[in-house]
This record gives structure tokens, sequence and C-alpha cells, in this order.
């Protein structure tokens, strides 16, 4: 068995004196694992390293065995990532996210988009929100997408406000009012076609959306806790908030 693919690298680990298991999200392999002769030398260790893009042959006698990689470096962007907690947490995140799919099952959509967060996670201003997008994306691939287009109650598609805890569908601010304690917020830049960008406190109810919705759907029936890395995300996210309002003060002054 052989094929050749392009791949996102997610993790390594360490595999007797010299090699690595590679650990690598694919155009159309999915999330793959395969064995990396001599992964840890000082030649290959720079390439194998979370965020890297990189060419792919993959060999195994059989389909079901772990079989080899053979890595090439195509975009170099574990050095670029690193200077930033937002983007190491963030892309731990996400890996953890992918982990929740079945290996080697394709899911090309989720593959273009996270090339899209690679390039920007570094940014911590949009970090946030393209996090909180492929939240949604990965909730949609395991069969619990929230339905966010239209009023679960009237059918209106504007001034949506709210999503039912118990349907996931959005709610209008009108008929979500005499309910709205009970409801979790649907923050406007997750509307689809929105346009608009997320301030901190949509961010938090992001999170707090889509939180709600793994752990009833993926955590839970599953027995598993929220990814560390998620929690680490958000209080980087804080933290860099908090130093650029600190910044902001120091120049007003």
């Amino acid at each position: 068995m052989e094929w050749r693919d392009e791949g996102i690298i997610l993790g390594t680990r360490k595999h007797g004196e010299t090699s690595a298991i590679l650990e690598v999200m694919t155009r159309t392999h999915g999330r793959h694992l395969g064995l990396v002769r001599g992964g840890r030398s000082r030649k290959q260790q720079p390439v194998l390293q979370p965020g890297n893009r990189v060419e792919l042959s993959w060999r195994a006698r059989l389909d079901e065995h772990l079989g080899t990689f053979q890595a090439e470096a195509v975009e170099m962007n574990a050095a670029r990532l690193m200077e930033s907690a937002v983007a190491v947490y963030g892309l731990q995140t996400m890996a953890a996210h992918l982990r929740l799919l079945p290996e080697r099952d394709a899911h090309g959509g989720l593959y273009e988009a996270l090339s899209v967060m690679i390039a920007h996670l570094d940014d911590a201003d949009a970090a946030g929100e393209l996090v909180a997008r492929f939240e949604l994306l990965i909730l949609d691939e395991l069969g619990f997408g929230l339905d966010l287009s239209q009023c679960a109650a009237t059918g209106a598609r504007q001034d949506l406000a709210y999503v039912s805890p118990k349907s996931g569908r959005a709610v209008s601010r009108e008929a979500g009012a005499p309910w709205h304690d009970k409801m979790l917020a649907l923050p406007a830049f997750l509307q689809r076609g929105s346009g608009l960008r997320a301030d901190p406190a949509a961010v938090e109810d992001a999170f707090r959306l889509t939180g709600f919705f793994f752990t009833r759907h993926v955590y839970e029936p599953r027995g598993i806790e929220q990814p560390d890395a998620r929690a680490g995300f958000l209080a980087a996210l804080r933290r860099h908030r908090t130093a650029r309002q600190a910044i902001a003060g120091e120049n007003a002054a």
C-alpha cells in the first residue's frame, strides 16, 4: 500500500532511540499516523514540528498497518506559531478536536479550515473567533451541528440572539425573550455572512456556546474531559486582552 498527500503536522511522539510517530491531518486521507525512521535526527526534527505543512509519502504492507512516512517540508510555520501562547494553545486545541474524529476518515473541509487557521493563528486578535468557528465545524462533522440560520420558533432570519440548549437551533430576540435566562447567547459574528468581528464578550459567549454542546454530545457520552489546551487557549486570549488594555491605558495617559 502506498499513497502521497499533503498534510499539516499535529504532533509527534518518540519511538525507540531514533524514530518518531508522526500525526498529521491530511488533505484526502484524514488524520493519519505513521512512523518516521530517523525522525529524531537534527535534520528531521525542525521539519516534524506541529503546524508545519509537509508533503507525505506513506507506505505499508497492509492498509491497516501503522506504516511509514517520508515527510518533506512545504511550509515551515512552527517557529512563527511558537512565538505566541495563543497560537500554541490554539493549535493544540484544534488537534485535540480532530482526535475526536475517527482516524483515516477524510474531512477535506476541515483540512482547508485548518490551513486557514495556521496562516492566522498567531494574530491573537483574530484567533478567538477563528477557533470558535472551527469548533462549530467539528460539531457539524461529528453529527451535532448547530442550526444558526433562522429562528426555530418563527423562521425569522434577522435579530437572532439566542440558541436553544435543547435543540441547538437559533432563536430570535423577540421569540426568546420570555426564556432568555435559559438560553445560550448567540454572538452575531457566528451567523453566516454577518461580516462582523468579535469583541471579547462575544468570543467568551461563543466558547460558552460550543463548550456546552461539546460537553453534552461528546465529552460526557465518551466519559472524557475538555482538553486542557482549550482552557489554556482561553486563558492566553484573556492575558493578551489584559496586556493590550494596559498598553492602551499607558498610551492614553
